[in-house]
């Protein structure tokens, strides 16, 4: 951020700079020539010029943002008016000074017509410096803005990722629960899987981003976990793309969905079937998960839905226009499908 700030100070300064000599400069390309007179040029460009420059920056750099910004106007006009007509002043002097005309001419234009073009001149740099300086507050109030939008995106993808890492270890510890009386032995194996998953869980997933083939393998972790709990009449299918460690994604982004698999597809007195797939191409990422749809009973109050709501929530954050989440029942299987832009992802 501070050396955004910085690139942005340095343009500024550029602009400025490049701006101002060829406002100094283009008098004397233009009056170069047959008809080239320099002093005529330092009377009629370069002294208003330094005037002009002087009001420019006495209102970016001090009035502006002590009195106009501040609702103190009325000062703010009277001062103005009182630099104008000092360099107004001054400029009619120089003239008369330093410029004498070596030609009298006979119809003149009266004095005061000089004077009344000079002081209108002098309105074009405070007209400049305001709206100049108000762009440029505008555009710092939406940079605060955007800053203040990011840090309650970090913040709110940083509660729905701890928010998720507390209910699957709750639904990891209900699966080893159901197994510690009737398969002890399978309790210690789960028990070792899941120290693998949750060292995983508290030290590689606290970036925002995490290389695809290492949540492959955490999915891979998993699902071996979830082999354990269940029976002989579950079959599981998996298929996983091979990927290299440059692709990034999310953390913990497709678990939800296999949890869901299992919680809701598996049957204990008839044979089941979980399909979990993974597909890429150069900008897709699409997962889905089978099994047989086996309706809830009514008093079941299994599962509070924390994994799909918080899922929903991270990718609305992460790829508001990226993402296509749905489930449906086809032919007795519920699948759900979820397919993300990994190259639209909000940074």
């Amino acid at each position: 951020m501070d050396l955004e700030k910085d690139n942005k100070k340095g343009i500024t300064i550029v602009a400025h700079i490049l701006v101002w000599f060829v406002l100094f400069t283009l008098p004397y390309f233009l009056s170069i020539g047959a008809d080239f007179n320099l002093q005529r040029t330092l009377k009629c460009s370069t002294i208003p010029l330094i005037c002009y420059t002087i009001i420019f920056y006495t209102n970016y750099f001090v009035l502006i943002d002590r009195l106009w910004f501040k609702n103190q106007r009325i000062y703010y006009v009277v001062i103005n008016l009182l630099m104008i007509a000092f360099f107004v002043l001054v400029i009619f002097e120089i003239k008369q000074l330093y410029f004498q005309p070596t030609v009298v001419r006979i119809n003149k234009p009266p004095l005061r017509l000089f004077v009344y073009i000079d002081m209108i001149s002098m309105l074009i740099p405070i007209l400049f410096s305001i709206g100049l300086k108000t762009y440029e507050r505008w555009a710092l109030s939406e940079d605060i803005h955007r800053l203040s939008i990011n840090e309650k995106l970090i913040s709110e993808l940083q509660h729905l990722k701890y928010q998720l890492q507390p209910h699957f270890f709750f639904n990891s510890l209900n699966n080893i629960y159901s197994l510690i009386d009737r398969y002890p032995d399978k309790a210690k194996e789960v028990v070792h899987s899941l120290g693998k998953l949750m060292r995983y869980l508290l030290y590689e997933t606290t970036a925002e981003r995490v290389p695809l083939a290492k949540e492959i393998d955490f999915m891979k972790k998993y699902i071996e976990l979830m082999q354990l709990r269940t029976s002989n009449n579950t079959i599981i299918h998996a298929s996983f793309p091979s990927v290299d460690l440059s692709m990034q994604v999310p953390p913990l982004l497709f678990i939800s969905l296999i949890e869901n698999a299992f919680k809701h597809g598996v049957a204990a007195t008839q044979e089941s079937e979980i399909g979990i797939t993974m597909t890429l191409d150069e900008q897709h990422i699409l997962f889905v998960t089978k099994n047989i749809y086996l309706p809830k009973d009514t008093t079941d109050k299994s599962g509070s839905g924390i994994g799909l709501l918080n899922l929903k929530k991270r990718l609305e954050l992460i790829y508001p226009k990226g993402y296509i989440l749905k489930s449906e029942i086809i032919d007795s299987t519920y699948v759900s499908t979820l397919q993300i832009n990994y190259k639209e992802q909000v940074s």
